[in-house]
């Protein structure tokens, strides 16, 4: 039913996890995609592969996020090949532990360039191309620590809190356009960015049953809800947050 076809689609950060699923799922729903990546060039040569295989183009990008220039380098690229960008994915981000009172000021800055600049940087380079359509989709991947905060993670907590907020005021502002921009609030994920945590046995399975579903979302878990997202079927749909976590954080 959902159907993409003819759309043109960035996703950051989609060499791994849930952006390179993104963009498998993406392109089996017909959209071409282009997808970024920091330093794992292999990953986004598969990903690149996979998405071909679909019999759709797939651009890939290395680019540091938090370097407006390489942003707009990238944005401008893209432009000059796909003329537009139907539907923008804003996925890259990091997770890394700091203590409050011990954290040093470059990983609680690392964490907000990352998390938080890019997405300012990329809606700021892509926006005024969707408002000369008049046209375009803008989901944004928080976390479920924006929503409820995270110990031992409080700058990684502030980052993503914030993509929230900055998705609804966005919403609001980019509605007369014809923008939509929406959030998705993964909990717990089974992607590289968990893997060391999960190494530890006892904790995963600490953490399973935590979670009222009992398990730790795969990355296509995640896809799906942006894909929905990303199509007709949520046109009426703007400035919201869906939770996808297996019931561990309720809000309404």
């Amino acid at each position: 039913m959902i159907s993409l076809e003819g759309k043109k689609t960035l996703i950051t950060g989609g060499s791994r996890g849930i952006g390179a699923e993104t963009a498998i799922l993406f392109a089996k729903a017909g959209s071409d995609v282009a997808i970024t990546y920091s330093s794992r060039k292999s990953a986004a040569e598969e990903v690149q592969k996979k998405v071909r295989s679909l019999e759709r183009e797939c651009l890939a990008y290395q680019a540091d996020f938090s370097k407006k220039k390489d942003v707009l380098k990238m944005v401008e690229n893209i432009l000059e090949n796909w003329g537009h960008i139907d539907v923008l994915v804003n996925n890259v981000g990091i997770w890394t532990y700091g203590e409050m009172g011990n954290m040093e000021e470059k990983v609680w800055q690392e964490t907000i360039r990352v998390n938080l600049d890019s997405i300012f940087y990329v809606c700021n380079a892509v926006v005024p191309s969707m408002k000369a359509r008049k046209s375009g989709w803008i989901i944004n991947v928080s976390s479920t620590a924006g929503v409820r905060g995270e110990a031992y993670h409080s700058h990684y907590a502030a980052s993503k809190g914030a993509v929230i907020t900055l998705t609804k005021s966005l919403a609001a502002e980019l509605a007369p356009f014809g923008i939509r921009v929406n959030c998705v609030a993964p909990g717990w994920v089974d992607t590289d960015m968990c893997a060391d945590v999960f190494r530890d046995k006892i904790f995963r399975k600490k953490v399973e049953m935590s979670i009222p579903l009992q398990r730790i979302a795969p990355p296509e878990d995640i896809a799906g809800p942006i894909l929905f997202l990303a199509s007709d079927l949520a046109r009426h749909i703007t400035g919201e947050l869906l939770n996808v976590n297996g019931g561990s954080v309720l809000c309404a």
